[in-house]
């Protein structure tokens, strides 16, 4: 069953339209990963799933409900989580601050959630009462995504995860990625580095000037020759 399904999503940013008439699902513990050249509408397609730009056409429904319409703090209070691309977190408070305030819709004590996802994300766990700005670049990422999962998502929107990290902490990143979908959290990522991406998707979509342009698993992009040409380097 499909958690989230966007359907015919036309719009951008004042009179532009980035998107035109793009659509998407992704299922309940499932990868779905949004790849295309720069320009292509990856970071938009995040920002309308949140509610951040106006659609001049299109629906989005999540868990069975219209949402088309909902500001993006009714969204998240419904289980939609975005880890932006950059100031994701508070470099000047501590890791525990930066967890506490991702916690500010919560109706719950916090200290639960905090512990899973100290859990998850160990190094974070010995670093509580260290300033978020004193941590690696891995680190930082590892910070974002905790203070996301905060809130207790139902889907996590990443987008470019893996921005500017070395690839050995880039492996890291996708790791801790497939074991926040294997907790049962649903995610939508936007991500450069396309072949790592897809290496872990569900379903991939592959945008060009805001429009689908190819969709399937992660293996059958990964092998379609016309992708691997165009968008992945041959």
């Amino acid at each position: 069953m499909n958690l989230l399904t966007a359907t015919n999503l036309s719009g951008g940013y004042g009179e532009v339209d980035i998107l035109h008439n793009l659509s998407l699902t992704v299922e309940r513990g499932k990868i779905a990963v949004i790849v295309g050249p720069n320009g292509a509408g990856k970071s938009t397609v995040m920002r309308a799933l949140l509610g951040l730009i106006e659609l001049r056409s299109g629906q989005i429904i999540f868990e069975g409900q219209d949402i088309t319409q909902k500001f993006p703090q009714e969204r998240v209070i419904l289980g939609i989580s975005m880890v932006p691309q950059t100031r994701n977190i508070f470099v000047t408070l501590t890791v525990e601050e930066n967890l506490e305030i991702g916690a500010y819709l919560h109706d719950e004590p916090i200290s639960v959630a905090m512990e899973e996802v100290f859990s998850l994300f160990p190094i974070l766990a010995k670093r509580r009462n260290q300033m978020a700005g004193q941590l690696s670049g891995g680190q930082r990422q590892q910070l974002a995504l905790a203070r996301a999962l905060m809130m207790s998502p139902k889907l996590l929107l990443l987008d470019e995860p893996t921005a500017g990290l070395s690839p050995v902490v880039i492996d890291e990143v996708m790791e801790r990625i497939k074991q926040i979908v294997a907790a049962g959290v649903a995610v939508v990522m936007v991500e450069q580095n396309a072949h790592k991406a897809l290496e872990i998707a569900d379903i991939g979509y592959v945008l060009v000037q805001g429009r689908n342009r190819f969709t399937g698993t992660g293996s059958e992009l990964l092998s379609d020759p016309d992708v691997r040409v165009s968008f992945l380097g041959g």
